[in-house]
C-alpha cells in the first residue's frame, strides 16, 4: 500500500481494521501537543512534534498479519513490557488486532514517555 497521507492509508484498510487504527490515531493525537503533525514516516502513519523538523513521536501500521503500534524507541517499550501481556512486541513495536486492541491509557502513556524522552513539552494536561 502506497498512500501519501494518513487518511488514504486508512482509506485502502478493510473496515475492522481501518476502525481499529482511527480509534489508535484518535488516541494519539488526544495525546500529543497540538502542533505535533501528521506525517508518513517509512510509509505508514506518524507524528512528529519538537521545534523545527521535530522529532518522529509514534506511528502505527497495517500488515497482512497484524496492526502496529510503533513507538520507534525499543527502550520505551521495555518499560511498558509489563502491561502488554497477550501482545507481541519487538524493539519499538507492539503488534496487536482489531479483536486485541491496546488500552487507551497505554496508548496514552507511551506516547507521553516518547514525548518527554525526546524533550517535548507535554500538553497542559498531561504535566
Amino acid at each position: 500500500m502506497t498512500a501519501t497521507d494518513h487518511d488514504s492509508y486508512l482509506a485502502a484498510l478493510p473496515a475492522d481494521r481501518r476502525g481499529a487504527l482511527q480509534h489508535l490515531r484518535a488516541t494519539i493525537a488526544g495525546t500529543l501537543p497540538t502542533d505535533a503533525r501528521a506525517v508518513m514516516s517509512y510509509g505508514i502513519p506518524a507524528w512528529r512534534a519538537g521545534p523545527g523538523k521535530g522529532k518522529v513521536i509514534v506511528g502505527n501500521a497495517a500488515t497482512a498479519a497484524h496492526l502496529a503500534f510503533y513507538a520507534f524507541d525499543g527502550d520505551v517499550i521495555g518499560r511498558f513490557a509489563a502491561r502488554l501481556a497477550g501482545h507481541s512486541i519487538a524493539k519499538g513495536t507492539i503488534r496487536f488486532t482489531p479483536e486485541t486492541p491496546l488500552a487507551d491509557a497505554l496508548i496514552r502513556d507511551i506516547t507521553t514517555a516518547r514525548l518527554i524522552d525526546a524533550g517535548i513539552a507535554l500538553p497542559g494536561s498531561l504535566t
